[in-house]
């Protein structure tokens, strides 16, 4: 199977999947909901009350740790797509037609990066209307989008793994809940030096603290520390195990 069969084949199979999607749009703006309501919440009734040992505007600190939640719940839908297809018996299909294997679940994959920017950029709209601001380059907003980017395809990897081994509906989605929830511990909300000991140990050494702390000085011009490296090292990882793992449920799921 070349190069160009796969591609074309992930292509459309990517295409069937969009389709879905935008006969029910619903799954992008429930996904940008949840996010949209915390940012709501927190700058207009919690903010006042938050001290983050700076001037700025509360939304300029929250914004960078409400992307990852908001990309955290859209992959659910990857793994509840996944989950139906198996259940349907479309695989099945697909591997009696001569297809590239692989491409089955890149297109679940690509369709999860491109809802999930959608949703980021709903958000982000959202936030500007509320008063963000960044005066940050082309550059810098560049690699705003490369973290955000490879975060959706590293969560999305573990989402196919949740799809492919679910047995049920609501098993499929309910792996995301820790996820969702895991950047409430990390510096997403306030800095990690106002928490108890133990929970700032835990918050400075999970992922989403580096991935915050990175996506907020790209967006605030500040200087980028070593928390870049870590951040691109967790990702990568991350994104190598659960490709890795994702592919091998996959082949005994379609043998």
């Amino acid at each position: 199977m070349t190069t160009t069969r796969m591609l074309r084949d992930t292509g459309v199979l990517t295409g069937r999947s969009l389709r879905h999607i935008l006969r029910s749009p619903d799954t992008v703006i429930t996904t940008a909901v949840t996010p949209i309501v915390l940012l709501l919440l927190f700058v207009y009734v919690l903010g006042g009350a938050i001290s983050i040992g700076s001037d700025e505007p509360y939304v300029n600190y929250m914004l960078p740790g409400i992307l990852p939640i908001t990309i955290a719940s859209g992959i659910a839908y990857t793994a509840y797509r996944l989950f139906l297809d198996l259940q349907s018996g479309i695989f099945e299909r697909f591997r009696s037609m001569p297809i590239a294997r692989s491409s089955v679940l890149w297109a679940h994959v690509l369709t999860s990066l491109a809802a999930n920017l959608v949703s980021v950029a709903l958000v982000i709209a959202v936030a500007l209307l509320m008063g963000f601001r960044s005066g940050a380059s082309v550059v810098a907003w560049l690699g705003v989008v490369g973290i955000l980017v490879l975060f959706t395809l590293a969560l999305t990897w573990v989402a196919v793994i949740a799809g492919l081994s679910a047995r049920s509906v609501d098993g499929a989605s309910a792996f995301s809940y820790p996820l969702i929830f895991l950047p409430f511990i990390s510096s997403a909300f306030v800095p990690t030096d106002s928490m108890p000991g133990p929970v700032a140990w835990f918050a400075r050494n999970q992922p989403v603290t580096s991935i915050v702390d990175t996506l907020r000085a790209l967006l605030a011009q500040d200087p980028l520390d070593d928390q870049i490296w870590v951040s691109l090292f967790w990702l990568g990882a991350i994104l190598v195990l659960a490709y890795a793992l994702a592919s091998l449920v996959y082949r005994r799921k379609v043998t």
